[in-house]
């Protein structure tokens, strides 16, 4: 029957494992929230999964743009809705899993209309004091240091003169999902780092390296799924900038670092909290069929 969940959690918290184990028992399919995993190639530093995984269980959000392709959240939404009709065509359950919590985000809250990129020719500085004076909402939600959401605060403010923490509720569209249960992994810190390790280990292994130099020779290196995690330091390593040793601390530390942005950003979600070290499979599917009733 159908019906939809997500499972969310830090990155190396076994999200995609779980999902497939789930989704063989009830029959469903996977919706990817992973902004890396969406394009063909970036298989290894995106921790796709597996050939033979993804011929277990029908998979949406994978493979679906190149790395120079253009993909925003409007397009992850289409996405989202393709894995939707599908599912309910076959009145089978739908099963969103990932690390891209802002893509989820965007699909609970609402999308907002886009504006146009501006030269910013004043400080962050400067902007958040304009902030402070005239929008005491988006200074209590954000830190003046989030240079991403204070330059889009910035850019709707000059083009739409109006405050925008209030011009967002007034033009951001009705929510695509309603009422989803969302199961979060949690990891004790110290655990779920030595996974980061054991997890960078094994992406070398597999040959981290190489889909690096191929991805480099192919694309230009400064589109921006080349610039993440795993990929931007192998560029580093390639260039001689640093050895085999630095490239893989690296890479853990920047992973960690994700990790810890992941944290915070779930905490705006209202999850349900799962222990991942005790997690037992059969005991969490029965709770999602008890928190998701047979429509």
């Amino acid at each position: 029957m159908f019906y939809e969940f997500a499972i969310i959690g830090t990155t190396a918290s076994g999200k995609s494992d779980l999902a497939i184990k789930v989704a063989r028992e009830l029959d469903g399919v996977i919706l990817s929230l992973d902004s890396l995993c969406l394009y063909k190639e970036i298989n290894i530093a995106s921790a796709k999964p597996s050939s033979d995984e993804l011929a277990l269980v029908k998979h949406f959000g994978i493979d679906i743009a190149s790395p120079n392709d253009e993909f925003c959240v409007g397009d992850f939404i289409a996405e989202y809705k393709r894995a939707l009709a599908y599912a309910k065509n076959l009145d089978i359950p739908l099963i969103i899993t990932g690390g891209s919590g802002f893509y989820l985000k965007a699909m609970l809250n609402g999308l907002a209309p886009k504006t146009k990129p501006i030269k910013i020719d004043i400080s962050d500085d400067e902007i958040w004091n304009l902030a402070v004076k005239i929008d005491s909402e988006f200074c209590s939600k954000f830190s003046k240091n989030d240079k991403f959401r204070l330059h889009k605060w910035y850019q709707i403010y000059t083009q739409t003169d109006s405050i925008p923490s209030k011009w967002l509720k007034e033009n951001t569209s009705k929510p695509i999902i309603e009422n989803l249960p969302i199961f979060e992994l949690i990891w004790d810190k110290v655990e779920l780092i030595e996974r980061i390790k054991i997890r960078t280990k094994k992406m070398l292994q597999s040959g981290l390296i190489n889909e690096a130099e191929y991805l480099f020779k192919s694309y230009d290196s400064s589109l921006k799924p080349l610039n993440s995690i795993g990929l931007k330091e192998c560029k580093e390593y390639l260039d001689s900038q640093i050895d085999i040793d630095e490239l893989k601390n690296l890479i853990i530390i920047h992973t960690t670092q994700l990790a810890k942005r992941q944290r915070t950003f779930n905490k705006g979600f209202d999850s349900i909290k799962i222990d991942a070290k005790n997690l037992n499979p059969n005991q969490f599917i029965s709770q999602i069929k008890e928190l998701n009733p047979i429509n």
